[in-house]
């Protein structure tokens, strides 16, 4: 088998009402797909790449880069083409280029499975058929209030889950604790609540939120501080009894060794989308599991059940319903499903993903 083709898939749609976290504003929603097709034309691999919303034509032509590179090569050898991609002095260590290289990756661990009649999780190991999840939301919008973010939490509860996160960080600290009071009234004792900061605070700000917010048994507290900050965030998480989580913004194998070597969080993080793709992921997530840590990836729920179904520590799964996505039940054409709590990976060949190409149509961004 040879790949024939490489590209990227870019559709960008508005929000009715733009959404803010600790730090950022969004207006849109992005969705970024690495489409590879090979010489057997009934085998086509989908992937998915994160983080690129402002910068699409600089995507576009990396991808570009890397077709040169990937043209003729067997789609089965994801170990030697990550390794052909990822040439730092070439492409750099991190940013827009590893978030191309996790999509290209994705997408060919997706023919992986098709090829093996596998889903991915059963491919990479098959732990278990269902994961605990947790629905993020809880933003800062305007004509959002305390009443309605508690009312947005019930919500998620009644929707079945056990577990929520709400954002803090862009307001004075004070503030943010009462939002994480009324959170904790509106779901009661026995729902895990989780915030998330976004890297909003310096550590010493961060460690008087944590010790405010201690008393309303929080299951973690997200990304307090700069990414690169790994001696604040050490700090941090020698100060509270809350577990601190982060790793959305690290890359690659190397970054995370470097977060648990500062032993700077309780819960990874990781993001395939953006860190390196399947193949990077699942090392980070031996590394984690060698040192007795467990993994929470952050978003992107339709590749991360598989990654999560498939190693023995992985958390909790992180799910965005329509609050978050305004177009969550139209992009593909088999959703996953909540149920008890629990979401399954789906059990077609690969990653099961299946863009609904003319409900995303209207949403294209033109690179050209």
């Amino acid at each position: 088998m040879e790949i024939t083709d490489v590209r990227m898939e870019i559709f960008k749609w508005p929000r009715e009402r733009p959404i803010t976290n600790g730090l950022y504003t969004y207006t849109h929603n992005v969705l970024n797909i690495i489409v590879i097709e090979t010489d057997d034309k009934s085998v086509t691999g989908i992937g998915l790449s994160g983080g690129i919303e402002v910068t699409p034509e600089v995507a576009s032509v990396v991808c570009d880069h890397f077709k040169k590179v990937l043209i003729g090569m067997d789609p089965l050898d994801n170990e030697k083409i990550w390794h052909e991609m990822w040439r730092p002095k070439l492409v750099g260590r991190r940013g827009v280029t590893t978030r191309v290289i996790s999509g290209i990756d994705i997408a060919l661990w997706d023919i992986k499975g098709k090829q093996a009649g596998m889903p991915l999780y059963k491919l990479l190991g098959g732990f278990t058929d269902k994961v605990d999840t947790y629905i993020a939301g809880g933003y800062y919008e305007k004509g959002k209030g305390l009443v309605e973010l508690a009312e947005e939490m019930r919500q998620n509860v009644e929707i079945g889950v056990r577990a929520v996160k709400i954002k803090v960080g862009a307001l004075p600290i004070n503030e943010d604790v009462e939002r994480v009071r009324i959170c904790r009234e509106a779901v009661g004792p026995n729902v895990k609540l989780m915030v998330d900061a976004n890297n909003a605070y310096r550590h010493y700000k961060a460690i008087e939120f944590a010790r405010k917010t201690e008393k309303y048994d929080l299951f973690w507290f997200e990304e307090p501080v700069e990414p690169d900050d790994y001696i604040g965030q050490r700090e941090i998480t020698r100060s509270t009894s809350i577990p601190i989580a982060a790793g959305e913004n690290e890359y690659t194998k190397y970054g995370f060794r470097d977060m648990i070597n500062h032993r700077a969080v309780d819960i990874l993080q990781p993001d395939a989308l953006i860190m390196g793709g399947v193949t990077e992921f699942m090392k980070v997530a031996a590394l984690a599991q060698a040192n007795d840590l467990d993994i929470a990836p952050h978003g992107a729920q339709e590749v991360h059940i598989h990654l999560l179904a498939a190693i023995p520590n992985g958390l909790i799964l992180e799910f965005y319903r329509d609050t978050v996505n305004p177009m969550y039940g139209k992009i593909w054409k088999s959703e996953l499903q909540i149920e008890n709590g629990y979401v399954s990976p789906p059990n077609t060949p690969g990653l099961g993903l299946e863009p609904k190409w003319d409900t995303l149509e209207p949403f294209r961004v033109k690179t050209d």
